[in-house]
C-alpha cells in the first residue's frame, strides 16, 4: 500500500512538473514582457551606484550617487555624492521622467527641465532620462513579438522584439530584448534609432546577476553607444528593495536638503 502511495505521489509530481514546464514554454510574448516588467519595476528601491563614462578618445569621468525610487519607477530621486564639484546636486524625475527638476547647490535654485529632456542623455552618459525612468513604457509604448529562444551571455533567453506603437512618443523605433527564461530578467537589450528601425543605436549588457531581496538584479551593466563610439559603465554598490519611502522625499522642496 505504501509503495502505491509513493508511486502515486511521484506520478502526480511528474504530471505537475510537466504542466508547469509546458505552461512556461507556451507563454505569449505579452506574458513574457509583463513578467519582465514586474522584475525591473519593484515597488520601492534605494541604491548607491558608481557611473563611469568613457568617451570615444578613452577619457573617463566618474561620479557616485544615491537614488530613491517609488511607485514602480514612477518617482525617482538622485543625489550626487562624488566628485566634489557635483556633491549636493540632485535630480527629481516624476511621471516616469516626463517631469524632471534639477537642483544646483551653488545657486541654491531648482530648475525644471524642458519636456523634451526625457530623450536627452543623463549627465552626459549613454543613458537617457527615458532609460532611467521607463516605468510601464515597455507595455504601453510598444507592441511585442516573440522572435524565439536564444543563448545570450550564457543564459537561455526569450528573444523579444518591441516595436513602437503608431501613437507612441517613445525614444526608440524598436527594441530587441533577451530575457532570461528562469527569472525573466533582461540580460541584454538593443536600442534602435527613433527614425531608422534598422540603425542600431545602443546596446545594454547586464552582468553579475544576484538575488537581492528576492529580486534578480544586475550589479553591473554597460551601455555601449554604437553611434558615438562611447560607453557608460554602471555598478550598484548598494541596493535594497521594498522598503518604506515617504512621498515627501519626491518633492521639489526636498531637492534642496
Amino acid at each position: 500500500m505504501a509503495n502505491k502511495i509513493i508511486l502515486s505521489l511521484i506520478l502526480f509530481s511528474l504530471i505537475n512538473f510537466s504542466a508547469i514546464k509546458t505552461y512556461a514554454e507556451n507563454l505569449t510574448s505579452q506574458e513574457i514582457v509583463n513578467k519582465m516588467n514586474e522584475v525591473i519595476n519593484p515597488q520601492t528601491a534605494q541604491a548607491k551606484a558608481k557611473v563611469t563614462i568613457i568617451t570615444s578618445s578613452g577619457k573617463e569621468r566618474t561620479f557616485i550617487y544615491n537614488s530613491f525610487t517609488k511607485g514602480r519607477g514612477e518617482k525617482n530621486l538622485i543625489r550626487y555624492l562624488e566628485p566634489k564639484r557635483a556633491k549636493g546636486q540632485a535630480m527629481l524625475m516624476l511621471n516616469n521622467a516626463d517631469d524632471i527638476w534639477a537642483y544646483f547647490p551653488r545657486t541654491k535654485r531648482v530648475r525644471k527641465l524642458a519636456t523634451h529632456a526625457k530623450k536627452q542623455n543623463w549627465e552626459g552618459s549613454d543613458f537617457s532620462y527615458e532609460d532611467m525612468g521607463s516605468g510601464d513604457a515597455f507595455i504601453d509604448e510598444y507592441k511585442n513579438k516573440l522572435l524565439g529562444e536564444e543563448k545570450k551571455e550564457n543564459y537561455n533567453c526569450y528573444k523579444i522584439e518591441l516595436e513602437k506603437k503608431k501613437d507612441s512618443n517613445a525614444g526608440y523605433s524598436r527594441l530587441i530584448i533577451w530575457i532570461i527564461k528562469d527569472n525573466f530578467f533582461p540580460i541584454a537589450m538593443n536600442y534602435y534609432d527613433r527614425k531608422d528601425p534598422q540603425f542600431l543605436k545602443k546596446v545594454l549588457i547586464q552582468y553579475e546577476i544576484k538575488d537581492i531581496d528576492g529580486i534578480p538584479t544586475g550589479m553591473k551593466m554597460t551601455m555601449y553607444n554604437k553611434k558615438d563610439s562611447t560607453q557608460t559603465n554602471m555598478e550598484l554598490l548598494e541596493v535594497k528593495y521594498n522598503l518604506e519611502l515617504d512621498d515627501s522625499i519626491f518633492s521639489e522642496r526636498n531637492l534642496k536638503k
